[in-house]
Parts: C-alpha cells; sequence; structure tokens
C-alpha cells in the first residue's frame, strides 16, 4: 500500500463547488506542513472563521492531478480529486448517514 503524503503541504487552495451539499459556496483550504489543515468559507471579502483538522492525506494520481482526503470534526469525510491542469476537482462527501457527489473549480492561492 502506497503511503499517504502531504503532498499540498504548504499550499492555499480556494474550493468553489457546484453541486453537492455545499453547491455554490467557496471554502479556503489551507494545508499545512505538520500534516494537518484549516479551512474556512469564503463569501466575497467575507470569509468565515478557521476549522482547524488534525490531518489530511494526499496522493498524485497522475501527472497534474492529485486526491486528497480528509475527516473532519463534524463527521464528514472529503474526498477529491484536484486537477491542476484544468482547474477542476470531482469528489464526495460523506458521514455515515448521507453520501454526495460534489464537483467544482479551485484556485491556488499560494
Amino acid at each position: 500500500m502506497p503511503t499517504a503524503t502531504t503532498s499540498l503541504s504548504g499550499r492555499t487552495l480556494i474550493w468553489k463547488f457546484q453541486d453537492g451539499p455545499t453547491a455554490g459556496k467557496a471554502y479556503e483550504h489551507n494545508f499545512e506542513p505538520d500534516g494537518s489543515l484549516s479551512f474556512r468559507t469564503v463569501d466575497g471579502e467575507t470569509k468565515g472563521k478557521p476549522t482547524h483538522e488534525k490531518k489530511y492525506a494526499s496522493f498524485e494520481v497522475a501527472p497534474d492531478v492529485t486526491l486528497v482526503s480528509y475527516l473532519a470534526e463534524s463527521g464528514y469525510t472529503l474526498t477529491v480529486a484536484l486537477n491542476f491542469e484544468t482547474e477542476k476537482l470531482y469528489g464526495f462527501a460523506s458521514n455515515d448517514k448521507e453520501w454526495y457527489p460534489v464537483s467544482g473549480t479551485f484556485e491556488i492561492v499560494k
């Protein structure tokens, strides 16, 4: 089994969801060097309070495509494939009772 990496370490990305339970919303994700991440809603110039999660994991699954997943304290797991060539994302949000396909776009902040 391949070892999960934190290949997004030090990067900040804004994920904009087009469908799923968060359709129409944008979230800034900060991937920390220690393997943790924080995220918050961003709506125009308004930014929400960051939520910190203890760890995430990612794999490079193809050139310019990274799969990333984390379990939020809310009980939801978010797993998305990020295509750095097209800046599109596809994935799944789920908990023990619900499952949603998600898609959208993302931009690299840093």
